[in-house]
Formats: structure tokens, C-alpha cells, sequence
């Protein structure tokens, strides 16, 4: 059954979403980003360092084993170290819209590939591994790019 594109009664009503557009002056754009309040990647990397170093003081503590303070170690940098060579390639300059599109998709392809290469090394590289404490930790460090939501819409108000 062949239908016309005609019979399919659908009605979008684009006319009714356009909302005039205007072009704000120099002094309006200023103000604009005056009011948008930016985090620093580098601040974010800087907290989940923090919260890195305290995840394993945490653990040290906790289990009383090396083994363990040095899986969340691993845990933490290999969250942090990812998100610093995020941060490093997303704070570069970019030209256009489009180069810096394609900037954030290298980078984060970057970022998670050398978390997972991180990962599958974590075996060889630290002795008498503890997954769940490296796991833990790694939870812990992510979590911090979701305060840094917080951080942005607090200075804002």
C-alpha cells in the first residue's frame, strides 16, 4: 500500500515557535558573559586530586594495608590523569565552532582511552591490588565534576 505523502495528515506549526531574534550590541554580550558563571577544569582536576588523597588516607586508615592506600592511589589517578589531559586539551584556544567540536570529541576520546588503558594495567602495575578500594575511589573522584555543577550555580546567585 503505497500512500501520498498528502493523505498523512500532520500539522507543525513552525510559525508559531519563531521567537524574533536580536543581535545584542557589544556592551549587552559583555554583560551576558558577565553573568555566566565558568568553573575551571583545572579547579575541578584540583578537587578530585584532593578528594583522590583523602580516598586514600581513607582506606590507609580503614584497612591498615599498603596494598589498599595504594589501589585507591591508583584509583584516583587514574581519574585524574584522564581529566588533566582533558582539561589541558580543552583549554587550548580554538578557531572556529566546528575545531572546537572536533577538539572536545579527540579529547574525550582521548580521556577515556587512557582510562581504560590505565585499568587494564592496574594488575601489573600495583602489587596485591584491591578493585574495590581502586573502584571506590574512582566512583569518588567522578563524583566531583557533579559538585562542580553545584559550584557554578552557586556563584551565580
Amino acid at each position: 500500500m503505497n500512500r501520498d505523502r498528502r493523505d498523512v495528515n500532520v500539522s507543525f506549526d513552525d510559525a508559531a515557535d519563531e521567537r524574533p531574534f536580536k543581535t545584542l550590541t557589544a556592551d549587552e554580550a559583555r554583560r551576558v558573559r558577565e553573568k555566566l558563571t565558568m568553573v575551571s577544569p583545572w579547579r575541578v582536576v584540583g578537587v578530585q586530586l584532593l578528594v583522590g588523597v583523602v580516598c586514600v588516607a581513607g582506606a590507609w586508615l580503614l584497612t591498615g594495608k599498603a596494598s589498599t592506600a595504594w589501589s585507591a592511589l591508583y584509583g584516583a589517578a587514574a581519574t585524574v590523569v584522564p581529566n588533566a589531559l582533558m582539561a589541558r586539551g580543552m583549554t587550548r584556544g580554538a578557531r572556529s565552532a566546528v575545531s572546537a567540536a572536533a577538539g572536545f570529541l579527540f579529547w574525550e576520546m582521548l580521556k577515556i582511552g587512557v582510562a581504560i588503558a590505565m585499568l587494564l594495567i592496574a594488575a601489573r602495575v600495583v602489587p596485591q591490588l584491591s578493585w574495590p578500594a581502586l573502584l571506590l575511589t574512582m566512583l569518588v573522584c567522578i563524583k566531583v565534576n557533579w559538585f562542580a555543577l553545584l559550584w557554578r550555580g552557586r556563584r551565580g546567585t
